[in-house]
């Protein structure tokens, strides 16, 4: 419970529309008498059944049920083992025909210049977006128009800017590697922005007033009032950007326009190019790859980040 009021109380354009428009009540009152008469319908069941119903879902002893429960979890463990040993099996023995052991590695190298570039990407999608998307969060009325733009900028489709950047790398002969690089993060900066502002127009009241009345400013403000309360919200806009920043890579490291092909070095322009190609052992190589540095790269950084924002900076 906040013990001061906020400014302005948020709005919803779509909410008042329903609320002012004549042939939505008319349409809705009815549906609302219907399922309120429907919920208040008494339902029994008769007694027979009800007293069968209950001898089925009598409790087994415990000793028993626990004895079941290990046996399923170990019937289910040894299953899932065997599937996936199969499965890898059957893919090593599928890619061996067409790869070798320094495509792997070369492969594995590509990944590596592929998570620095999402890494790198993140970072400074983040730095230019945590303190707009701050200022924004705080002003209710801007955040109402500023987040269903940036909802909408993330819903943009990255390969209509493709001829733009193939046109401008080739007549100014940029560096591919560092000029395709902002396609991967057109699309994705966005959940950052629009999670950032979630974050703000959250953050208590209460809070607020009290770092104003102890005259907590500048960095310290940031360190101590804001990051921790908007943290847990950054990390879900990031985890969902670098997510798609990983997909991304595949059609933004490998541009063509036409006849024109601009390619950049990593593990998108590698699958997408030996996907034009139809080499399936090297496809499924690359996208196993993907997914191992995807996991591994969930697993080290986004998971242990989303358990101490959960646990230690929650405001709720």
């Amino acid at each position: 419970m906040e013990n001061t009021a906020s400014g302005d109380a948020p709005e919803s354009w779509l909410l008042d529309l329903i609320r002012r428009t004549h042939l939505i009540h008319r349409l809705l009152v009815p549906m609302g008498w219907f399922f309120a008469k429907a919920a208040r319908v008494p339902f029994r069941l008769p007694a027979a059944l009800t007293s069968s119903l209950t001898s089925l879902a009598a409790p087994a002893p415990a000793r028993r049920e626990g004895l079941r429960a290990k046996i399923g979890d170990v019937i289910w463990a040894v299953f899932v083992i065997v599937l996936t040993v199969y499965v890898v099996w059957r893919v090593i023995a599928f890619v061996r025909t067409g790869v070798t052991l320094d495509e792997v590695g070369h492969v594995l190298v590509l990944g590596l210049i592929t998570l620095l570039r999402v890494l790198l990407l993140i970072a400074i999608a983040s730095v230019i977006w945590v303190p707009l998307g701050v200022l924004i969060g705080l002003r209710p009325a801007l955040a109402e128009k500023v987040q269903p733009l940036a909802q909408f900028l993330a819903a943009f489709p990255a390969n209509l800017l493709f001829p733009v950047f193939v046109i401008v790398i080739v007549r100014f002969h940029l560096n591919p590697d560092i000029w395709l690089s902002p396609l991967i993060v057109l699309g994705t900066q966005w959940y950052i922005l629009f999670n950032v502002i979630a974050g703000a127009t959250a953050y208590p009241n209460d809070y607020k007033e009290a770092a104003k009345n102890f005259r907590i400013r500048g960095w310290q403000w940031w360190r101590q009032a804001m990051l921790p309360g908007i943290f847990p919200y950054y990390v879900t806009g990031a985890i969902t950007a670098s997510g798609g920043a990983w997909n991304a890579s595949i059609v933004s490291e490998f541009v063509q326009w036409g006849d024109t092909k601009v390619a950049a070095h990593g593990l998108g322009a590698y699958i997408a190019q030996t996907t034009a190609a139809g080499d399936y052992p090297k496809i499924i190589l690359g996208i196993a790859v993907m997914s191992l540095f995807v996991t591994l790269f969930n697993r080290v950084l986004w998971r242990p980040l989303y358990t101490y924002a959960e646990s230690k900076l929650r405001l709720d």
